[in-house]
């Protein structure tokens, strides 16, 4: 069966940010780093998220960023905002700036002042979903402290607060709970590390920590575990036992400080992290790098 391709459908890039030397936003960077993933075959980015250090931006870095990436993006690559805050009326703001600058779509958490109840996390979605650009909600429980379980999801979406959901908790077997539940809605991979089991369970986009790095074999992976066909899923298996153990660190505490060191091995611009994230280990930090040219001898990109 077609599906008419939506904004938040494909790979959709949780956008790592360079910084310069004086850990101010390296903005043209940044836009070049845009171009790079759509030139590569991603199908959209997805900026202010975890991985883009949103919560160490200024109000003006973080508006500028959305700015960025719509002004970067080339006809067809989407710009998902991360729009997420401690309360439902910064989000609100962020989701209004996000709309005037052009962007396709809106990834929500739910609020993460404190452990919020399920009628708060409901009004929390009502409220930005006023704002009209479609929400994917993003659960993430390990960070928020609020967990969107399949029945809370199911209300979302069946208030018409949410078209789909990132699914971060690292088990795929709550995405056959979520689609019995509202079957309508949107599954999008939540975790590298489970491309291949969301795949198969019906994820229909995947917002994407490696992609930053190698975004062709990424996407590869994606598209032949999400194409439906039996056929292939062999090959799909085989990148992915070759990518597995880089993208776990997709899930580990450190995943911004190892992407980035990731694509630093690539070539590309990852950098420095802000404070309060400083620098791996000396072990993780040679880990990652031999993980990663593990992956690059054998062809990945």
């Amino acid at each position: 069966m077609t599906e008419t391709k939506k904004p938040w459908h494909g790979v959709l890039v949780a956008s790592a940010l360079q910084f310069k030397d004086d850990m101010s936003v390296d903005y043209d960077a940044f836009a070049e780093h845009v171009k790079f993933l759509a030139d590569n075959g991603c199908d959209g980015i997805a900026p202010n998220g975890s991985l883009g250090e949103y919560q160490t931006l200024t109000a003006e870095e973080r508006a500028r960023v959305i700015t960025t990436a719509v002004e970067a993006a080339p006809k067809g690559f989407t710009v998902m905002a991360g729009v997420g805050a401690y309360g439902a009326l910064e989000s609100q703001r962020w989701a209004e700036q996000a709309a005037e600058a052009g962007a396709q779509s809106l990834m929500l958490l739910p609020p993460n002042t404190y452990r919020a109840t399920e009628d708060e996390v409901v009004d929390h979605y009502r409220r930005v979903a006023q704002i009209g650009l479609p929400i994917v909600g993003y659960n993430n429980p390990i960070d928020t402290k609020v967990d969107l379980t399949p029945r809370l999801i199911a209300r979302l979406h069946g208030e018409g607060y949410i078209v789909g959901v990132k699914e971060f908790t690292g088990d795929p077997r709550r995405a056959y709970e979520i689609k019995e539940l509202a079957p309508e809605m949107d599954l999008l991979i939540g975790t590298d590390d489970t491309v291949l089991e969301m795949g198969i369970a019906g994820a229909v986009g995947w917002v994407a920590g490696y992609p930053n790095a190698i975004p062709q074999s990424t996407v590869e992976l994606y598209k032949l575990s999400t194409s439906g066909n039996v056929a292939d899923l062999e090959r799909a298996r085989e990148i992915y036992v070759d990518l597995h153990k880089l993208l776990r660190w997709d899930t580990k505490t450190e995943f911004v400080q190892s992407i980035k060191l990731s694509m630093d091995v690539v070539g590309l611009k990852g950098g420095v992290c802000r404070p309060p994230r400083g620098p791996l280990t000396p072990t993780d930090h040679e880990q990652v790098i031999q993980d990663t040219k593990d992956v690059l001898a054998k062809g990945y990109k």
